[in-house]
């Protein structure tokens, strides 16, 4: 069942909230009520303050929040403009959250959003051995470009414990009707 949701843009107050989100999403034993871990790939956690920052504060980013009615942070995606694609990444979703529709919610946010920067696309990169994650953006509606990039922790606070590489995925705009039609 799909919460109520209110959607906003991020500003730099927001930035705890947010590592704390992204983090319990991502890595550690929370992490791990969620279907969307990392744990088992990296050690250490996804982002920090510093990253939040250089993300928020750079030209032509954002990040989408979601909230529930009683304020709480529910989730979060990273976007950024790279005519003439936007690209999304760090979606992430309260683990206790996951598989409400939250995810879909946000994809479909940042859809309308890149409609109004005027992107005709989204652009993602999914470590390539998460196959339920590479699976889920499928079902709404990305495919596989054939670009296959070296996995980067430049900058990054992320220690994997495996050779790991990112799939690159895109989605066209004009298909925001198809995204949730599917599980």
């Amino acid at each position: 069942m799909l919460p109520s949701l209110r959607i906003s843009f991020a500003s730099e107050s927001a930035i705890p909230a947010l590592v704390e989100l992204v983090n319990r999403a991502y890595r550690g034993e929370t992490s791990r009520q969620g279907w969307t871990t990392e744990a088992d790939l990296l050690d250490g956690p996804r982002t920090d303050e510093a990253d939040l920052r250089n993300h928020l504060t750079a030209p032509g980013t954002t990040f989408l929040l979601a909230y529930n009615s009683a304020g709480q942070l529910l989730g979060s995606v990273y976007l950024k403009k790279q005519h003439p694609d936007l690209y999304l990444g760090m979606l992430a979703v309260d683990p206790a959250q996951q598989a409400h529709g939250i995810g879909r919610k946000l994809l479909l946010a940042a859809e309308a959003y890149a409609r109004q920067v005027g992107c005709a696309s989204i652009l993602i990169s999914v470590i390539s051995v998460r196959h339920e994650l590479i699976a889920w953006y499928e079902r709404q509606g990305f495919r596989a470009t054939g670009e296959v990039l070296p996995f980067s922790i430049d900058a990054s606070p992320s220690i994997p414990k495996q050779t790991l590489h990112l799939l690159l995925m895109r989605r066209k705009v004009d298909t925001a009707a198809e995204v949730g039609k599917s599980n």
